[in-house]
């Protein structure tokens, strides 16, 4: 089977009741929170897979690394479920998808510019509302990174679309034309 697939349904379901219970804000931040635990400490995966680490410690761990408290009896209850279907393992995947339905139900866009020096507030804040409105009524998570090997200019991501009017890529396509 997809190990895609079965990720995708856990969070939908998830969603589901979570919504039900008028959660879905909260284990939307812990599931973000768990995912972003994930990137930064990559050992986090080892230990969830490790069949030598009980279970219960394997859920102590999730709680912790995605900030729930003993207050969040649907995250909680959830974990519970996963170690029942004895799917801890695939808590990464989850957090992941639960965002991904999340931000679509929400229509939340996850924009990140970046730009080879940092901008002026003014300047940054007309690109801010420039995104937003071609958001379509959505809201944005917004982040801003510089990255000097642009050379000047700035990229916009608004999800998995890119729109890049940096010197370096404008140099790289007039590469391209003059080897074409």
């Amino acid at each position: 089977m997809n190990d895609g697939l079965i990720p995708r349904r856990y969070a939908k379901a998830l969603l589901k009741v979570a919504i039900e219970r008028h959660d879905d804000k909260r284990i939307y931040q812990l599931s973000n929170t768990l995912y972003d635990s994930f990137a930064s400490c990559p050992a986090l995966q080892n230990t969830l897979s490790n069949p030598f680490i009980a279970s219960d410690k394997k859920i102590e761990l999730l709680m912790t690394a995605s900030g729930a408290s003993a207050s969040d009896s649907t995250f909680s209850d959830f974990l519970q479920l996963l170690k029942k279907n004895e799917r801890l393992d695939l808590a990464r995947d989850i957090a992941r998808s639960y965002c991904d339905d999340y931000r679509k139900a929400n229509n939340i866009y996850r924009v990140t510019v970046t730009a080879a020096a940092k901008m002026a507030e003014a300047e940054e804040n007309r690109l801010k509302q420039l995104i937003v409105s071609h958001l379509n009524g959505g809201t944005m998570e917004y982040t801003f990174k510089v990255d000097p090997e642009l050379i000047g200019g700035f990229t916009v991501t608004i999800d998995s679309e890119k729109l890049d009017t940096s010197v370096k890529n404008q140099l790289e396509q007039l590469r391209l034309k003059l080897l074409g």
